[in-house]
This record gives structure tokens, sequence and C-alpha cells, in this order.
């Protein structure tokens, strides 16, 4: 299915629509909404999917060094734990797996 949602910016969709998939992790949306707009602004992410538990996003500039890479999978564990240590284990492993990649996925459980 295709929605579309009124927001300024992509990274508001979920508070706009008041998504409810990381209620698990995080029962209020806009602080998710604003890590999302750093994201727009440091990485060019964009929002290409939202489901029940899930969100897919685009990335137009990666991080690509190392340090970089874990630092910023560090703030992916912070978003939504369940992505990082249920697909890697570890943060070191999770950040060489996001280095360089143009698309970044969330679920919560």
């Amino acid at each position: 299915p295709l929605g579309l949602v009124a927001a300024e910016r992509g990274a508001d969709v979920l508070a706009v629509m008041g998504w409810q998939g990381a209620l698990n992790h995080n029962e209020w949306m806009v602080p998710l909404a604003a890590v999302l707009r750093s994201w727009e602004e440091r990485f060019g992410v964009r929002v290409v999917g939202l489901g029940f538990n899930t969100l897919d996003l685009s990335v137009a500039a990666p991080p690509v060094t190392p340090e970089h890479a874990l630092h910023v999978a560090a703030e992916h564990w912070t978003f939504c734990p369940d992505s990082v240590t249920y697909s890697s284990g570890t943060l070191a492993d999770y950040a060489e797996r996001i280095a360089g990649r143009n698309a970044w996925s969330f679920w919560w459980d």
C-alpha cells in the first residue's frame, strides 16, 4: 500500500501520522522524528518505507570511515536497539554493516 502524509519534511511523517511502530521502545514519536531530522541534514536520509513496526530509509551520504560508522552505529542503537542487537550482536560489527550503505532499516519488537 502507498500512503501520502501532509508533512513539511519526510522526517516529520512519524509524528504527523501518529505512528506507533516503536511503542515498545519509545512511546513518544517526536524524539524519533527529531533524530530523523538530524539524519536528513547530516546523511541525506529519506523515509522510503514504513510498516507496523519497521522503518526503511535511503541514505545519500552514509558514513564511510570506521570511526564515523561506529559513532553512527551508537546513534542507531539508541534509536532502535533491536536492529543492532539482533542483526549484528556488537556495535563494531553493526558499524561495519552500515559503512558506505545507502539504505538503513529498523524494526522494533
